[in-house]
């Protein structure tokens, strides 16, 4: 702290005692010790609030940061479920285009009942509306 030796403490002691007398410096001493102390109360007083503090501070934070990544945790599972689902819909429509072109090689879709129900496919009016749309309109000036 303070760098006062032996030599400078009895210097300040004999000019106290000069100064003060010696009948008053026992209570003076006393009253000195008694602000000294005092004063390191306040100090260490002081210093443990701040360290409490900045202890708070690092508790908000990580409670501030744990809720961030909760977040981003619950973002990520509905990415992830938007991600699955557009999946699905994918091999869904993979699916059906895949079946397309087995309609198309059949001599004629609309008549082929279907083997485990006895009735016609799905898939018939799909092959039916694409038969149309490919036959052209007499309004088409183009053709």
């Amino acid at each position: 702290m303070f760098d006062i030796g032996f030599a400078e403490l009895l210097v300040i002691g004999v000019l106290g005692l000069l100064v003060i007398g010696p009948e008053r410096l026992p209570g003076t001493v006393r009253t000195l010790a008694l602000w000294i102390g005092r004063l390191r109360r306040s100090f260490s007083d002081i210093r443990s609030e701040i360290e409490r503090e900045v202890g708070a501070d690092e508790i908000r934070r990580q409670l501030h940061n744990e809720s961030i990544m909760a977040s981003l945790k619950e973002s990520k599972d509905q990415i992830n479920k938007e991600i699955d689902k557009a999946g699905k819909e994918l091999s869904n429509i993979e699916n059906s285009i895949a079946a397309k072109p087995n309609l198309s090689q059949s001599s004629n879709p609309s008549s082929t009942p279907d083997s485990t129900t006895g009735s016609t496919t799905e898939a018939e009016p799909a092959a039916i509306a694409d038969e149309q749309a490919s036959k052209p309109s007499p309004q088409d000036p183009k053709s």
